[in-house]
């Protein structure tokens, strides 16, 4: 409750100053800020993770919000998403060991299921979290094998049951999920995996509903296009806080739109590893001038991208076809975005986009990637 108690002190220090011009101008509607309390376990997701799980981490999340309205052919497609900017605070339970953590991420939420009164939605997130504890040399602290840097990423999941009081309150109780890690750039990098449950409200100082434009849209082709994308990642050597070793990626894939909002995708993936390359060259684990071909990666994979105007969400799995000397299993999974700079319906370049994207086997995270792409 004291959580839930700051977060509204917070909230009404921000709006009520503004309320009564905000009643006055419908640029306002659909804008609000929503507070939460939650209570969460770490999860032990791992051989390796070693740390003493807390017996209840808890927290709080205050999420600036956005109800779009149409103003963008993608917000009717989308049926009108909430758009955010979230701040999350979460004390682990062990400061001493994991210490307190902030994070700070875009979101956006999606409407599952609407009703007059009852509304059930899903809140997809991912930013950035900074940590007052990590693993250290000096002082001495090898306790912490879970976090390796102070800022690390922070993706998070939010399902919601959410009761409408009136056009300016809403409740809301639910569950969470979220992780922090930096994506091996320094070891350790296990990550911190929690789930939870909250509670909270939501406020808008003029409506939480603004009137919407309906536009009359024709179906985009579900075309098929050929892509590729070039990244480049960093990930951490085996000891800890050693040096970082750049990776570089390369994906070639197609693409099919179906219905004028998302993307199949299907392709190859490919990577090679400097930091494998060294460890091998140093070690003498293979005959001497195989050390490069045991240093790359190759993958089929298949995916989605989800459109947001000139953002796109995209998911994917993979399989391995080829795998280096050092494997973390046959499947992993890439959820990552992409900016889209060029967006053309016609002409030899029709996509050019900015990309970054987060590698993981299942929940440990491997490398995050980033880069650009094309579309022909």
């Amino acid at each position: 409750m004291r959580y839930l108690i700051c977060c509204w002190l917070f909230v009404f220090c921000i709006v009520a100053p503004r309320a009564s011009f905000a009643q006055d101008t419908a640029l306002w509607a659909g804008v609000g800020i929503e507070a939460n309390a939650f209570v969460g376990k770490v999860i032990k997701h791992s051989a390796k993770f070693h740390l003493p799980v807390p017996a209840l981490s808890s927290g709080a999340d205050i999420n600036f919000q956005w109800k779009t309205c149409g103003r963008k052919t993608w917000h009717q497609r989308r049926r009108y998403p909430t758009i955010g900017i979230g701040f999350t605070y979460t004390n682990y339970g062990i400061d001493s060991i994991y210490g307190r953590c902030f994070s700070l991420y875009p979101n956006i939420v999606i409407p599952l299921i609407s009703g007059r009164k009852w509304e059930w939605t899903m809140r997809l997130g991912n930013g950035i979290a900074f940590v007052t504890q990590r693993y250290s040399r000096i002082p001495f602290d090898t306790m912490n094998n879970a976090i390796g840097s102070r800022i690390n990423d922070y993706p998070c999941f939010m399902t919601d049951l959410r009761y409408h009081v009136n056009k300016h309150w809403d409740v809301q109780v639910g569950g969470n999920f979220s992780h922090i890690s930096d994506a091996s750039y320094h070891q350790p990098n296990l990550g911190i995996n929690m789930y939870g449950a909250h509670v909270g409200v939501r406020y808008f100082p003029v409506s939480s509903t603004p009137n919407c434009t309906v536009r009359d849209m024709k179906p985009l082709s579900n075309r098929w296009l050929a892509q590729f994308r070039l990244t480049l990642a960093y990930t951490g050597s085996n000891a800890p806080l050693g040096p970082a070793y750049p990776i570089y990626l390369g994906t070639a894939y197609a693409s099919k739109r179906w219905l004028s909002k998302n993307k199949f995708i299907g392709g190859i993936d490919y990577s090679y590893h400097t930091n494998i390359y060294a460890y091998l060259h140093n070690n003498q684990f293979v005959p001497t001038g195989t050390e490069a071909a045991n240093s790359f990666k190759s993958a089929v994979f298949v995916g989605n991208e989800f459109l947001l105007g000139r953002l796109g969400v995209s998911v994917q799995v993979g399989y391995y076809i080829h795998q280096a000397f050092q494997t973390q299993g046959k499947v992993y999974q890439k959820l990552g975005g992409n900016l889209y700079l060029v967006q053309k319906e016609k002409g030899p370049i029709k996509e050019f986009f900015l990309c970054g994207y987060l590698k993981t086997h299942l929940s440990v995270a491997e490398l995050a990637e980033f880069g650009f792409g094309m579309g022909f």
